[in-house]
């Protein structure tokens, strides 16, 4: 039948890229690196260095992540082809539909895990830590930094992340003034890393009586989570920490305790806190993991040498040219100005659909490497 043959060649179409892929990943040295390092945790003093064993342990578990990812692409690849055979010799026209989705899921899930050999960066396999600033404005703009905020958080958890809020300080009548997002799991720095920048709202605010259309701005900064498994040097004297009480949304579970912690890196100026979690102690180590991605961030922008090449001045958001706009009102439109990709489906994007986007920019990005 004409539908199962075009299928058919459809996905033959895409052998090619999927051994392209299955070098680009290094699957075979994956399947060697694995192999030695398991070896390594039979040997008697492998428990011996605590630090070094969960270290390994760690990447053992991604490098069986990744290698199970494509097996589990290339069975997908397989099983399709043969379902789609099977169901022409049979003439079998009920089964085109799902022919067709089982082609349309390899590719997307081969789009995806191609995407991800873009990721080669030092930290881009790290967490990433989502600061969040409204712009002037007023209500407007803390309404618009809140509904970032619940942006990246669907994104976040449609790709299966751990998405928590780190802090948060709530607007004077209706949205968020600023908010600290950790979004966890594999590549989830490499993912938000070009979504930094300022972000720019086209509404009729649902604050203005007169119904007058508003331009509002809030900023986003990203910086990956710097783990134990990176040494950061911080003198204890160039700090400055304070605890307060924190606070709820609408003013709702108020601690009574002062367990929140306010850090300040006096040689830059650089600010970091966190409330959310149950004791001050774990506040401080929450903290204290921000203060170091923050310094780590700084100095791979600037391509420094050493933290403390960093000047004061860098605690300044750089509010610049917008990164992208986004527009309700006279038209519904989606538009990045570094890479023109665009959507109109705005309601969508705001609900976390936003790969287009990020996908985009980690392509223009791999190309400027190729050129440069």
């Amino acid at each position: 039948m004409l539908q199962f043959e075009e299928l058919r060649l459809k996905l033959l179409g895409y052998e090619d890229k999927l051994k392209e892929l299955k070098e680009a990943l290094g699957l075979e040295e994956m399947k060697a690196e694995q192999e030695k390092l398991e070896e390594l945790t039979a040997q008697e003093d492998f428990w011996g260095d605590l630090a070094n064993s969960q270290k390994v342990l760690q990447r053992i578990a991604t490098l069986k992540n990744k290698i199970k990812a494509y097996d589990d692409l290339a069975a997908a690849f397989d099983d399709g082809l043969t379902m789609i055979e099977l169901s022409n010799e049979e003439e079998d026209e009920s089964m085109v539909e799902e022919c067709a989705a089982s082609v349309d899921a390899f590719i997307e899930e081969l789009d995806k895990q191609t995407l991800s050999t873009l990721l080669s960066g030092e930290y881009d396999s790290k967490n990433a830590i989502l600061t969040f600033h409204a712009g002037a404005g007023g209500t407007e703009a803390q309404d618009w930094a809140e509904m970032l905020v619940r942006m990246y958080s669907h994104w976040g958890e449609k790709h299966g992340f751990k998405v928590s809020m780190l802090d948060f300080l709530d607007g004077d009548e209706a949205g968020l003034k600023s908010a600290t997002l950790l979004i966890a799991g594999e590549n989830a720095y490499g993912y938000m890393k070009g979504e930094s920048g300022v972000h720019r709202l086209v509404r009729v605010s649902p604050f203005d009586s007169s119904g007058r259309r508003h331009t509002s701005f809030s900023s986003l900064e990203v910086m990956p989570e710097i783990d134990e498994t990176i040494e950061v040097e911080i003198s204890p004297d160039d700090l400055k920490i304070d605890a307060y009480r924190a606070s709820g949304a609408g003013g709702q579970k108020v601690n009574k305790t002062s367990s929140a912690i306010r850090i300040t890196h006096i040689p830059t100026g650089i600010v970091v806190a966190c409330q959310v979690e149950r004791s001050q102690h774990q506040n401080r180590e929450v903290a204290m993991r921000m203060l170091k991605s923050k310094l780590i961030e700084i100095k791979e922008r600037e391509h420094l040498d050493k933290i403390e090449d960093i000047k004061g001045d860098q605690k300044e958001i750089g509010w610049g040219s917008q990164i992208r706009s986004y527009v309700f009102m006279p038209y519904t439109l989606v538009k990045d100005h570094r890479t023109n990709f665009e959507s109109g489906n705005i309601n969508a994007v705001m609900d976390g659909d936003i790969d287009g986007f990020i996908n985009a920019y980690l392509k223009m990005e791999s190309l400027k490497e190729l050129n440069s």
